[in-house]
C-alpha cells in the first residue's frame, strides 16, 4: 500500500517562502513520476507542479511558474517543493500525489492513484 506523508506547511506573510516535504513508501518510488496538488476553499484540486522518475523533467502550472521549484531525492524517497514569492491566493491545502501506474501523467488528477493526507498553507497579505 502506497502511503504518502506531507510536512512543511504553515503561516507565512506575503512575499515569504515555504517548503513542503512528501515521504512516501509502499512501492519503488524511483519508478514513478510525482506532483503536487493543491486545493483552496470553494475550489476544485489543481495541479502545481510535477517530476519524473529521474527528476530531470518538471512541470509547472503557470500560475507558479518561477516561484515553486519541484525536485525529489530517490535515494530517500521524498519529493520535495519550495514555495518563494507567495502570494495570498496561493493559500490552500496542499497534496502529495503519486500516480497509479508508472505510465500515469503526474498532472492528471483522474490519473493520480494516491494522495497523502494535505497539509495547509496559508499567505497573509
Amino acid at each position: 500500500q502506497v502511503q504518502l506523508v506531507e510536512s512543511g506547511g504553515g503561516l507565512v506573510q506575503a512575499g515569504g517562502s515555504l517548503r513542503l516535504s512528501c515521504a512516501a513508501s509502499g512501492r519503488t518510488f524511483s519508478n514513478y513520476g510525482m506532483g503536487w496538488f493543491r486545493q483552496a476553499p470553494g475550489k476544485e484540486r489543481e495541479f502545481v507542479a510535477g517530476i519524473n522518475w529521474s527528476g530531470d523533467s518538471t512541470y509547472y502550472a503557470d500560475s507558479v511558474k518561477g516561484r515553486f521549484t519541484i525536485s525529489r531525492d530517490n535515494a530517500k524517497n521524498t519529493v520535495l517543493l519550495q514555495m518563494n514569492s507567495l502570494k495570498p491566493e496561493d493559500t490552500a491545502v496542499y497534496y502529495c500525489a503519486a500516480p497509479l501506474t508508472s505510465r500515469s501523467y503526474y498532472y492528471r488528477r483522474d490519473m493520480i492513484g494516491y494522495w497523502g493526507q494535505g497539509t495547509q498553507v496559508t499567505v497573509s497579505s
